[in-house]
């Protein structure tokens, strides 16, 4: 009986591939589906299963080729996949890898338009609150768009005709291809640079979804909304809307109806100028007309033709009042000049001088018997104070310890037994010019009777 080989998992795995490897019908598949557990990593790398009402298998999008789709795949969605069937050796599984996805049924360029829309409307950007004023006399107007065709040609011939104080600026853009994106951008930034501009208009003339695609870019729309210029938009005809419709501060359906927004017409201008003009000189000369009547019914009136008459009682008025004034006036200094007598007669009768001459003598007589009493009180207190000091020096130890004596302390406190010391401890003693320390050698006991 011949012996059975065993093949690793590994080899087994590897041979399965090979055979995936060889099938020309797994190099190049195309297959429709529904996503499912749509995952984007962080490297760009789309991880999904792709499935039917009977199957699913798992798949696979690397971001070489996920970077060339305009729309983002999302769970549920139904999708076209056209690329290869092959093994991932790891967990044994067979996968699709995909080349190119796009929807099924529906425009891949719609549905980006769809998805950029939704999320840039999300954020606020399209918000009526974020819409910048477009002034109505603009001195510098900025045009960002291809140097050639129709649309800068009626932009500009617009704008001249209808506004020639205006200056022009452009800025050249591409508008259609894979650079016009970022060249779009360019110019926006470009026509940021200390040029004073009052109004930008951006866009082209009209094409095909994919002429347009620019205008529906991620990075236009948000330079458009970051843009301290208002901005008008100018893009294809009137039936085409773009993403950089929704952002910008006004929608133009064309690039002629751009410039028209974006400058008033000298001809509407000289108009209103003239119509206001009669307007004024009419109601100015209504106004004058009417006023000199009023002036003159004023100044054919009682009052005015007769003025001396107005001011006559107030005359008489103030002519009683100033003789009433100096009557008052009179009376006030005889009553004051009266009460002003009685007074100074009160004041002399209660002067102070006839108070404080008795006061003074009782003061000098307590003067003079406060010192007697200061100096006796002095004499017996000084004499109370010697007899203490003398005492108190008889008393002081320090007195004594002059004629040979000393105390001794343990921790501050004064020893006045030999039982309150031990041997080997440490005393200080302190004598009349200074202390010392002493330690205790010995101690002896007193004998009565010695």
């Amino acid at each position: 009986m011949s012996s059975i080989s065993y093949l690793t998992v590994k080899a087994l795995t590897k041979y399965i591939k090979r055979k995936f490897d060889a099938d020309p019908h797994m190099r190049n598949v195309y297959v429709k589906g529904e996503l499912s557990n749509v995952k984007i990593h962080t490297s760009g790398h789309i991880y999904f299963t792709l499935k039917d009402e009977q199957s699913r298998m798992p798949a696979v999008m690397f971001a070489a080729q996920a970077r060339s789709m305009k729309f983002k795949p999302e769970n549920g969605m139904n999708v076209l996949i056209q690329g290869d069937i092959n093994v991932y050796e790891n967990s044994g599984q067979y996968q699709l890898y995909t080349q190119h996805m796009q929807p099924d049924g529906i425009g891949e360029l719609f549905i980006a338009y769809e998805q950029l829309k939704k999320k840039l409307d999300q954020e606020g950007l399209f918000h009526p609150s974020r819409k910048k004023v477009i002034p109505s006399f603009p001195n510098k107007i900025g045009v960002i768009t291809a140097t050639t065709g129709a649309a800068i040609r009626d932009i500009v011939t617009t704008l001249n005709r209808r506004y020639p104080l205006a200056e022009v600026l452009i800025f050249p853009a591409l508008v259609q291809g894979a650079g016009a994106a970022p060249s779009i951008v360019k110019s926006i930034h470009a026509a940021h640079q200390n040029h004073g501009l009052d109004v930008l208009i951006v866009g082209r003339g009209g094409g095909s979804i994919e002429d347009l695609w620019a205008f529906n870019e991620e990075v236009v729309a948000r330079a458009i909304a970051e843009s301290s210029i208002p901005i008008i938009s100018a893009v294809g005809h009137e039936t085409d809307t773009t993403i950089a419709d929704y952002v910008s501060d006004l929608r133009a359906p064309t690039p002629t109806a751009a410039a028209e927004l974006a400058v008033p017409s000298q001809i509407e201008l000289l108009q209103q100028t003239v119509r206001l003009s009669n307007q004024l000189v009419q109601l100015t000369t209504t106004l004058i007309t009417q006023e000199r009547k009023r002036l003159n019914r004023v100044a054919s009136s009682y009052p005015l033709a007769y003025p001396e008459r107005l001011y006559r009682p107030f005359i008489e008025r103030l002519t009683r009042l100033q003789e009433q004034l100096e009557k008052n006036r009179k009376t006030i200094l005889v009553n004051k000049t009266d009460l002003f007598t009685q007074k100074t007669i009160r004041l002399q009768l209660q002067n102070p001088n006839r108070m404080i001459l008795p006061l003074q003598k009782n003061v000098q007589n307590l003067r003079s018997r406060l010192q007697l009493a200061t100096k006796s009180t002095f004499q017996e207190k000084e004499k109370s104070f010697v007899s203490t000091v003398r005492t108190l020096e008889a008393l002081n130890p320090l007195t004594i310890m002059s004629r040979g004596y000393s105390i001794a302390y343990q921790n501050q406190q004064v020893v006045k037994s030999i039982h309150e010391v031990k041997v080997d401890e440490t005393i200080e003693v302190s004598l009349q010019d200074g202390q010392i320390q002493a330690t205790i050698t010995s101690i002896s006991e007193k004998v009565e009777g010695e």
